[in-house]
């Protein structure tokens, strides 16, 4: 039964790459994957309560990513709708691709650990389809942003999932993860831009015809009630210590209730035009489908305990906390960060590295850095691979080696640091 999940797991994985060979889109292929996975799981065993109380624990949680991304995406396409995004875009005066690129990187970095690294990405996709015209130059664009989302969100508690599971955990402390990775994760980010740069050198951007438009007079309303409701989640999640998806259906449904006031009283069809029901169709649903479908998969994988499998394999092999960290951080890339994380955390207690241990700093920084170097790897990942619509194999020939240098480049700095300081 393992290695026949294991060979659809890859089947499906291959499918998912080869989307535009086969005239497949990849939510169908992702979604075939993760139900045949199940399926094999559910005939293991006679006894079927067992299986469908672990399908409804794990799609409880992978319910919760998906209305997360959900309710993210609409808040962002209602304020996009509303030009909202001028507000951020008419500040950036300069027409270097390389400038606009390294502020595109940085905004990206810190505004990831604030947020978090899929909201975040999300909004930073929007502005560049505002900023750039030019179809491979967004590309690349966006995949920076991949990186920086996920290297930005590595150091914060509150800015990649796995860091936040090993904070709530009790394996970081959340002062001491941002002193000890915070340096390592700006190598992570600035390693693949400095190289980018070099593309751009003395290009400029081409001028939006939309430059000259005035705003309309709720755009101001609309951009900081949207981004001040994306900046409440995680504070709602600190305060109320509810999932983060509570925190966004809550801001979706305030964003909604904002936009149907300021419009109160217009024609209905202006009212259509900016309201959350037209945002709500507007947003890529099979974006959505094509998450669940991989989560689906990769969940399979656990309950059969191929991933914890897999961490004891490297850990009975490997006694050196970085190499074990390392490769736990290579495979995020190629599954899923927070499985790999989940399952590192159920083999590595306390009790053999206790709180604040480089081990869980590493790994953190890892997870979260590696989760770059194929573009759906993380939930970044794979929210601008389906709004951008990024191909597969473009991505791991011009992007991967990218991410692996700045993924290297992260851990590299994080063990000199450790030699030197401690």
């Amino acid at each position: 039964m393992t290695i026949a999940v294991i060979a659809i797991f890859i089947l499906g994985y291959v499918a998912i790459a080869i989307e535009h060979n086969i005239k497949v889109n990849k939510a169908a292929s992702a979604l075939i994957t993760g139900v045949l996975c199940w399926l094999i799981y559910f005939f293991s065993e006679p006894e079927t309560a067992k299986q469908e109380s672990e399908l409804v624990h794990h799609l409880g949680e992978i319910a919760g990513i998906l209305f997360f991304l959900m309710g993210a995406m609409t808040i962002v396409e209602v304020v996009d709708s509303h030009q909202g995004f001028r507000m951020v875009t008419d500040t950036i005066h300069t027409k270097s691709k390389t400038k606009l690129l390294v502020i595109i990187t940085v905004m990206t970095f810190f505004i990831s650990a604030i947020l978090d690294n899929l909201t975040t990405s999300i909004v930073m996709v929007s502005l560049c389809a505002k900023l750039l015209k030019n179809k491979e130059d967004r590309l690349w664009f966006v995949s920076i942003v991949i990186i920086a989302a996920n290297a930005g969100g590595a150091w914060s508690p509150l800015g990649d999932v796995t860091t936040t599971m090993l904070w709530i955990g009790g394996q970081v402390s959340a002062y001491n993860i941002i002193v000890k990775t915070i340096v390592p994760a700006i190598a992570a980010a600035l390693v693949p831009l400095l190289i980018v740069l070099f593309r751009f050198r003395k290009q400029k951007i081409e001028a939006n015809p939309d430059d000259m438009e005035k705003l309309p007079s709720e755009s101001k309303i609309i951009f900081f009630t949207g981004v001040g409701l994306l900046v409440f989640v995680p504070v709602f999640k600190t305060i109320t210590h509810m999932p983060p998806f509570m925190g966004m259906l809550l801001a979706l449904g305030i964003i909604w209730v904002v936009s149907s006031i300021i419009h109160l009283g217009k024609h209905p069809d202006l009212r259509y035009q900016y309201s959350v029901t037209r945002a709500l169709k507007k947003i890529d649903t099979s974006s959505i489908l094509f998450f669940l479908g991989i989560l689906l998969a990769v969940s399979s994988l656990e309950v059969f305990g191929i991933l914890s499998q897999m961490a004891e394999f490297i850990a009975k092999h490997t006694n050196n906390e970085y190499l074990i960290g390392t490769i736990l951080g290579l495979l995020s890339g190629i599954i899923d960060n927070v499985p790999m994380v989940a399952a590192a955390q159920g083999m590595f207690n306390l009790g053999t590295y206790p709180i604040d241990h480089l081990f869980w700093e590493f790994l953190a920084l890892a997870a979260g850095t590696g989760g770059s170097t194929i573009i759906i790897g993380s939930a970044a990942g794979v929210a601008v691979m389906g709004i951008e619509k990024i191909n597969f194999f473009w991505y791991i020939k011009k992007i991967s080696m990218l991410a692996l240098a700045g993924f290297f480049a992260g851990l590299g700095i994080y063990i000199l640091q450790q030699s030197f300081i401690g």
